[in-house]
Formats: C-alpha cells, structure tokens, sequence
C-alpha cells in the first residue's frame, strides 16, 4: 500500500512538473502576460529546474530549447524512481 502511495505521488508531481513547464514555455510567446501574478508564479516554480538547463544549453538562434530538454530528463528521472519503487515494493508498471 505505501509503495502504491508513493508511486503515485511521484507520478502526480512529475505531472505538475511538467505542466508548468509548458505552462512556461507557453508564456514564453506571450511576454504581455509576463508580469500576471499567475506567470509570475508559474516562473517561480519552474525557474530552480530550467535555470540550470538554461546556463548548460545556449539558445539556438532565438530558440531555448532547455524546457524540451528539462522534459525529457525529468522524464528519464520519473522513469527511473517508478521502477525501483516498483522493484522495491513489487509493484506491476503501468
């Protein structure tokens, strides 16, 4: 039950993860909204995991392409902890 829990939680938080990510990337074409206390939010959060992309990965052209590789570590990440938590509890993957 607990391993249940935790694997779902872990799902659930990647989920919103990577929401807000493209929530971001979103705004990112819509500077206008730039200061909205809801992107400023949405900046907030996400900022502490795409900064690190943004300072390792320069921008192609005009392009940043850090969110789209943000997306597919944090995915290789969840990917990782749902099968050891799987092997840990003996959970079925989904």
């Amino acid at each position: 039950m607990i391993g249940q829990i935790l694997y779902t939680t872990i799902e659930f938080f990647f989920n919103i993860v990577f929401l807000l990510i493209l929530v971001r990337i979103i705004l990112s074409f819509l500077p206008q909204f730039r200061s909205h206390q809801i992107a400023e939010m949405v900046y907030g959060i996400t900022e502490p995991i795409l900064g690190p992309f943004q300072r390792l990965i320069p921008p192609i052209g005009m392009i940043d392409i850090s969110p789209m590789v943000a997306l597919i570590v944090l995915s290789i990440i969840e990917q990782v902890l749902l099968a050891m938590l799987g092997g840990a509890f003996g959970l079925a993957p989904r």
